[in-house]
């Protein structure tokens, strides 16, 4: 994964010499290729349907000649405000001024809070964007860049599309903004508060017959909860009830048809090419019965429901592969940090995993945090092509976060350079 910082916000590439060279000796080590988001407050700046990619050009060039592949992400989230970003990069200027007068537009917590790291899917089909709706914004972003860089499609440089679907490019609600105050292992809130998103909620109450489930749940605590501080995730809360079931179905479902929306529309825009989707691994409060901090991300996981198979099936239809976070993290590390989280991202890794393999579509993955030991890189080969696996089902790829100074440092690379022999399936 290349820099969050590799093109500036007039979409120049940055330092190409430093680049150049950088990508050079990574190449000598037998790396495949590099992934690079393409930031949507970049490209469609200032006006709509006014994209700017110069600075994606010069730098596609450059992996072209060092014979390089490339994936290429539909970054249409803000960068900054989370775990390992180091620079800051807004939605589109003509968004922003929208959300001014309708900050609807955005996602929005309980207590009215707004989140601008990317845009509700309650107006994926409203036209409140200059005309437009949210997923036509998309559509002719993914069009654009499929007509500007046809060359790169056609010798197969670009190998793989990732489409952001959310928070951090992500498949979920943006539920643990540390700009509210989230810290981990804080269950999050729900994020359904915008006025689109309420009318979809009250509707599906009043064709289900019950008009006064139409409203979020009201003892669900906040950011940095615990769930057995909160009536709705406690153990035997509401979040099995019926109204609890009925409103995580609802939450769930319209994430679900959200990522629907938007990767069909992918398809049409990039027919021929693979595309791919990425989750997140929420692996906090994992082992209790209600998997509260997976609830508010949207993903329906308690105890009793299997809450990926769906998104899996979904993802499935339109032939998209899966890119999974979080599979160097070692269970019995998270223990040793926050016991008392009960997290459990092997158990969360192997269920995912599973719910891919068991459709037939292909499990990508990349690490959720830096990583420069052996120990680390032995749990992502684990992961990778797990051995006692009967099928002999294994990831179909890797991505490495991310390229820095400190991975460019003597030692770190050469510990990178044996990780990605054993990945080459060389013995070392």
């Amino acid at each position: 994964m290349l820099p969050l910082n590799v093109i500036n916000m007039n979409c120049e590439l940055a330092e190409p010499d430093k680049l150049i060279n950088q990508l050079t000796i990574l190449k000598s080590v037998n790396i495949d290729g590099v992934m690079v988001d393409c930031w949507w407050g970049i490209v469609e700046a200032h006006n709509p349907q006014e994209y700017n990619w110069s600075g994606y050009k010069e730098l596609f060039q450059i992996v072209r000649n060092l014979k390089l592949k490339l994936q290429v992400v539909m970054s249409f989230h803000e960068c900054g405000g989370n775990v390992g970003d180091d620079v800051h990069i807004a939605l589109p200027n003509w968004v922003m001024e929208i959300g001014k007068t309708n900050p609807d537009i955005f996602f929005t917590d309980r207590e009215g809070r707004r989140n601008t790291e990317c845009l509700t899917w309650g107006i994926d089909k409203e036209r409140v964007l200059r005309g437009r709706t949210a997923v036509e914004v998309y559509f002719d972003y993914m069009r654009s860049f499929r007509v500007e860089f046809d060359e790169f499609f056609e010798n197969e440089i670009i190998s793989e599309i990732e489409v952001g679907l959310g928070p951090c490019g992500e498949l979920r609600y943006p539920s643990y903004p540390a700009k509210h105050g989230w810290k981990y292992p804080g269950i999050g809130e729900f994020q359904c508060y915008d006025r689109y998103l309420m009318k979809s909620l009250k509707l599906a109450a009043e064709v289900r017959g019950h008009s006064f489930w139409g409203r979020g749940p009201d003892n669900a605590g906040s950011y940095n909860s615990q769930p057995h501080d909160a009536g709705f995730f406690c153990d035997g809360g509401e979040y099995d009830s019926y109204y609890g079931r009925f409103f995580l179905n609802w939450y769930s479902q319209s994430l679900v048809d959200h990522g629907d929306r938007v990767l069909a529309l992918a398809n049409l825009a990039f027919e021929g090419t693979c595309i791919a989707a990425k989750l997140s691994g929420i692996h906090w409060w994992y082992k209790t019965a209600s998997h509260a901090a997976e609830l508010t991300a949207g993903f329906y996981n308690p105890c009793n429901r299997d809450g990926y198979a769906k998104i899996a099936a979904m993802l499935k239809k339109h032939g998209a592969a899966l890119n999974f976070t979080c599979v160097e993290l070692r269970t019995l590390d998270q223990h040793e940090g926050f016991p008392e989280a009960l997290a459990d991202p092997e158990g969360l890794v192997w269920q995912v995993l599973n719910d891919a393999w068991d459709v037939n579509i292909p499990v990508a993955s990349e690490n959720a945090l830096p990583c420069h030991d052996r120990e680390g890189y032995n749990k992502i080969l684990e992961n990778a092509k797990p051995l006692n696996d009967p099928d002999g089902r294994h990831l179909s790829a890797f991505t490495y976060l991310r390229l820095s100074p400190c991975l460019m440092e003597k030692m770190h690379l050469l510990e990178f350079e044996r990780f990605v022999k054993r990945m080459h399936g060389e013995a070392v």
